[in-house]
């Protein structure tokens, strides 16, 4: 089949091929940026935290009254969850990693803040809080309990065991190509801690912050009077555990109050909110972008036979034959499809420029360029097949009728 007689009567009917070239050109290109959008949050919000989230959970205690004893409390109430069937470990920590709140800091690899630096978020825990969190360590130890300092007041200060434990990500920005564990690191006050543990991967508190994987535990109970309490529990027992240590806990003191039990999935699920909003939104306008473009294509194809009736009973007339109809309908789709992704692919690439100038994103990949380029092709065929196979059945003598 010629392509030339199939181009010109394009020509002799353009304005309908020309609405619907332009339809497909910005359907490729929001296609495009829209999906090539979605991989890099669902990749975001799918990336591996470190933690064992789905078996966690947070609370927070405040303890009030003159002669309320902070710390008796929190070592009471440890005693105590850990002893509660189906708890595997609990620590005291003023944030909860996930969260969207923490404390952050920078240290250096020596000190008068010179050598390497690297900013990190921080968490005090005592000596089950690797466990409380589910983490594996690549190396060292977890804190032993007499590394634990049960602080009085507020300090900036460094725990006096002088231990840390560092992500993995942070030791070899610090000690890239070394062995961290041993290393001496500095805060911004000259003082020394010393890396006895390299936790294997972490995140932090802020999904969107782009040192999320440089997490420091320090070995520190805070003063109080209020504080948070981390549970891991045994798989398929969170929701047991909550309800007896959120009983326990009320009965044990009175002179505290005991805040709302969270999941830290649902912490997790709600720092990505955003995320998966946008997710959400660019889904379903992609999907609807898609099908108005194919209903655009089904809607020229139907008006070109509609107006062609008497151009395909006098071929059929003259010998052409159900599959010769089919084929110059689709070819002739495909000519205004080709023409509509020839100019998407200039607007998809200057979109995901801008995008990536404007708000800092990866360049858009070629490979969603092409997936688009052949999907549309595949659509816009599809569109198309049933007014062509219809355009088929039309007989000489209905064509003959319609003169």
């Amino acid at each position: 089949m010629e392509i030339r007689p199939i181009f010109s009567a394009l020509l002799r009917n353009s304005a309908g091929a020309i609405l619907v070239s332009l339809q497909i050109a910005i359907t490729l290109a929001i296609v495009v940026n829209a999906v090539f959008l979605v991989k890099q949050r669902v990749d975001k919000v799918s990336r591996p935290t470190g933690l064992d989230e789905n078996n966690m959970f947070s609370l927070r205690v405040t303890g009030f009254g003159k002669d309320f004893k902070f710390h008796t409390m929190v070592r009471d109430d440890m005693a105590m969850l850990r002893r509660i069937p189906g708890v595997v470990a609990a620590t005291p920590s003023p944030q909860v990693p996930l969260s969207g709140s923490g404390s952050s800091t920078v240290y250096f690899t020596e000190p008068n803040e010179k050598g390497k630096k690297e900013p990190v978020a921080y968490y005090e825990v005592d000596e089950q809080g690797v466990a409380a969190l589910g983490t594996q360590l690549a190396s060292g130890q977890p804190f032993a309990a007499e590394d634990i300092e049960y602080r009085e007041k507020e300090s900036q200060a460094v725990p006096k065991s002088g231990k840390t434990i560092i992500s993995k990500a942070m030791a070899e920005k610090l000690f890239p190509g070394e062995n961290a564990l041993g290393k001496t690191i500095y805060d911004n006050q000259s003082q020394p801690l010393t890396i006895t543990g390299v936790i294997e991967h972490i995140q932090g508190s802020w999904v969107d912050w782009n040192k999320l994987d440089h997490v420091m535990l320090q070995p520190m109970v805070t003063p109080g009077p209020s504080t948070l309490y981390i549970v891991r529990t045994a798989p398929g027992e969170l929701d047991r555990v909550m309800a007896d240590v959120e009983v326990a806990l009320k009965k044990a003191y009175q002179n505290r109050v005991v805040g709302k039990l969270h999941k830290v999935a649902d912490l997790k699920r709600r720092s990505y909110s955003s995320d998966s909003m946008i997710v959400v939104i660019l889904g379903v306008v992609t999907a609807l972008v898609v099908t108005f473009s194919a209903l655009g294509i089904f809607g020229l194809a139907t008006f070109n036979v509609n107006t062609r009736i008497r151009q395909i009973g006098t071929r059929r007339a003259v010998g052409a034959r159900k599959l010769d109809i089919v084929r110059y309908f689709l070819v002739e789709n495909w000519l205004v499809t080709s023409a509509g992704v020839a100019l998407g692919c200039i607007l998809a690439l200057v979109g995901g420029y801008v995008l990536s100038k404007q708000y800092g994103l990866e360049r858009l990949d070629l490979y969603y360029l092409v997936s688009g380029v052949a999907g549309l092709w595949v659509v816009g065929q599809l569109a198309a097949w049933q007014p062509s196979r219809r355009a088929a059945k039309v007989s000489p003598a209905m064509a003959t009728r319609n003169v």
